[in-house]
């Protein structure tokens, strides 16, 4: 699969810093500690992402940032991830914060690792394709990727409050919280949009651009232009006989789109997002903002 350049560059500085770290020994300078220990350094709440405690806990979080980041990215195009990313790895430092300050995290706990922004990203695929079905080991059957991000969530709360591992439980729980924030609010700004021009309209991916990224709005939503051209629409007049739930047509076309959804990120994974069709392309990022 070819793995974007925003996923691909994050993997390698990642690798880099893991590296020098445990060459030169420089982890305690560039990870997270609380704000009032004296080792606290302005720059960790953003170089933490890039330490890690060991090459097991580098491997797991590389291969999910591979494995999820590279959809997202190819979705939402590369600058709108690099911004997401970062925004969840922040945050994820901050809630570390908090939990340090109201005593419910120890305050000389040094907090290394990607995972923060890593679970958000997890979380964005699990809000964007919450059907997608996933096979998860030991469990011998896929499972939808809603219920599998419920499930940590539910295990990450447990473990923050209830168990002493080590494990930075609240920065994975703040990296999902400023993750699903962050979506709610580009959602909400769409639909504001879509509201005041009367209009649908869907975003282009980085790879409609030639190698280019999303620039801001004008880029990612490219056919708000057409707003603009005169063309007059039609009113839609929908009608519904009774509970929609009970119609069979219309449970038959949802299993199909959910079908063809797979099939799509099946292929992505496979060949790359390039490899799209234009109109698999289109059914991607649409099914993406439902």
């Amino acid at each position: 699969m070819n793995i974007p350049p925003i996923v691909k560059g994050l993997l390698i500085l990642n690798v880099v810093a893991y590296i020098f770290s445990e060459l030169i020994g420089f982890d305690y300078i560039f990870g997270l500690w609380y704000f009032e220990a004296p080792f606290f350094r302005i720059w960790q709440p953003v170089t933490y992402m890039f330490m890690h405690g060991g090459i097991m806990h580098l491997l797991f979080n590389m291969f999910a940032l591979w494995m999820f980041g590279s959809v997202m990215e190819q979705v939402w195009g590369g600058k709108r991830f690099l911004v997401y990313y970062f925004v969840c790895g922040i945050g994820a430092a901050f809630v570390q914060e908090i939990g340090q300050a109201v005593g419910l995290i120890s305050m000389m706990a040094h907090t290394v690792g990607a995972s923060g922004a890593v679970y958000g990203v997890l979380l964005a695929f699990g809000m964007t394709f919450p059907n997608q079905k996933m096979f998860v080991i030991p469990i011998p059957f896929p499972i939808k990727a809603k219920y599998f991000i419920g499930f940590y969530i539910a295990v990450e709360l447990m473990e923050a409050f209830y168990v002493s591992d080590g494990v930075a439980h609240f920065a994975h729980l703040g990296g999902m919280l400023f993750g699903a924030i962050l979506i709610l609010l580009w959602k909400g700004a769409a639909n504001k949009r879509r509201s005041a021009y009367g209009y649908s309209y869907w975003s282009q991916s980085s790879a409609d651009y030639n190698g280019g990224y999303d620039k801001g709005d004008n880029g990612l939503f490219s056919k708000v232009s057409d707003i603009f051209k005169g063309a007059k629409r039609k009113p839609k007049m929908t009608i519904t006989y009774g509970d929609r739930s009970q119609d069979y047509s219309y449970n038959a076309q949802k299993r199909q789109d959910g079908e063809e959804i797979d099939r799509i990120l099946d292929k992505v994974r496979h060949s790359g997002y390039a490899n799209l069709t234009k109109e698999e392309k289109e059914t991607l990022f649409k099914a993406s903002q439902k």
